[in-house]
């Protein structure tokens, strides 16, 4: 997302500028929202000229580590500000993106590009599956807190309503986190070491590009930019949603879910437009496993040291639904190893009425 997204460099000093000058919240909102993706698409365009540096192995687990900072980093502001829902609801809604959007939009865009026959692109199943398969795993693991929540009597959260885990819920929830990084763990060894043929092929290390000063100090910029405007977005959430009239929870699952993922979203379409499609795969299905495996528990444990309080791992029915949901049709799509335009177009629609549906909530 380089080219088109460097006219958004400006929208960066602006919310500087609302911020500190006291304008409207609601400039700061989109001004801020806007600055996050060149910051981010920068941000993963070092972390690229540095894993082309770093060799097979380094350069896999820079990208793994560095695929959703962004969303990272604003997720944790709004832990500090004990935004809890808009937290949670950013989870789901970055799963779902990756899943119907994100594929959605490049399996559109590949078959309709020239470089696809009969508007056909093939992919490989096997990594693909793979990274369904975690998706899949994480999806059930998520779903037993809540379960667990209705079985009891409690129910599930309503939209807005922000309930502190028991004791109970609390232990489950260590467990769930614990699970879920051990197999993110294993899931790194198997795709960077044991089966590293597969999922990184051997390829030359980039001899041109930035030298690896100049992509680590990019690196740092634009991981402070990122944060900054992390800071100024989650800030002037609660006046925007006042003002403006939406809740938390649809800023959180479509708005804040889809800034913190713009650029490795555009990164996937263009790479399908390529006829690139295992690399387009690869980013949306891989991300959303990345979330639901790393970013979640890890997100849900930060709670108990930069929140207010530990956050409950049960997810309201609408997120629950959307999580589940994109695991299995993660699965279904990925299992055939080849995708069409058409395919594109209904996960486009899917995410759409999920959008519609969550703006009603």
């Amino acid at each position: 997302m380089r080219k088109p997204s460097q006219i958004l460099y400006l929208a960066i000093p602006l919310a500087v500028a609302a911020h500190w000058m006291s304008w409207n919240p609601t400039l700061t909102f989109v001004f801020a929202a806007l600055g996050t993706i060149p910051a981010a698409g920068l941000m993963g365009q070092a972390t690229e000229e540095l894993a082309a540096r770093s060799g097979q192995g380094i350069g896999g687990l820079l990208n793994v580590t560095f695929g959703n900072a962004p969303e990272l980093i604003i997720a944790l502001f709004a832990l500090n500000a004990g935004l809890y829902e808009v937290v949670k609801a950013s989870l789901a809604g970055s799963i779902i993106s990756n899943v119907l959007l994100v594929l959605g939009a490049s399996m559109l865009a590949g078959g309709l590009s020239k470089h696809s026959r009969n508007g056909t692109q093939k992919f490989n199943r096997i990594t693909a599956g793979a990274q369904s398969g975690m998706l899949l795993l994480a999806a059930a693991a998520l779903a037993m807190p809540a379960i667990h929540s209705m079985v009891s009597g409690s129910g599930l959260p309503r939209v807005g309503q922000i309930v502190a885990p028991s004791a109970d819920m609390q232990t489950l929830t260590l467990v769930v986190c614990g699970v879920l990084l051990l197999v993110y763990a294993a899931g790194l060894v198997f795709s960077l070491i044991t089966h590293s043929k597969l999922f990184n092929p051997e390829e030359d290390m980039q001899q041109d590009g930035w030298s690896v000063k100049k992509s680590v100090g990019v690196l740092a910029l634009a991981g402070g930019l990122v944060a900054l405007m992390s800071e100024l977005l989650v800030g002037s959430i609660e006046h925007t949603a006042h003002g403006i009239g939406l809740s938390q929870f649809f800023i959180g699952a479509v708005v804040v879910a889809l800034v913190g993922n713009a650029a490795e979203h555009w990164v996937a379409v263009s790479a399908a437009r390529k006829d690139q499609m295992d690399l387009s795969v690869n980013i949306a299905v891989g991300s959303a496993a990345q979330v639901a495996l790393f970013v979640v528990p890890v997100l849900f444990l930060a709670s108990w040291v930069v929140g207010p309080g530990p956050m409950n791992l049960v997810f309201n029915g609408y997120e629950l639904a959307a999580i589940l949901l994109a695991a299995i049709i993660s699965v279904t799509v990925t299992g055939k190893g080849r995708s069409n335009w058409f395919e594109g177009l209904q996960l486009i629609a899917v995410y759409t009425i999920v959008a519609i549906t969550f703006f009603f909530a």
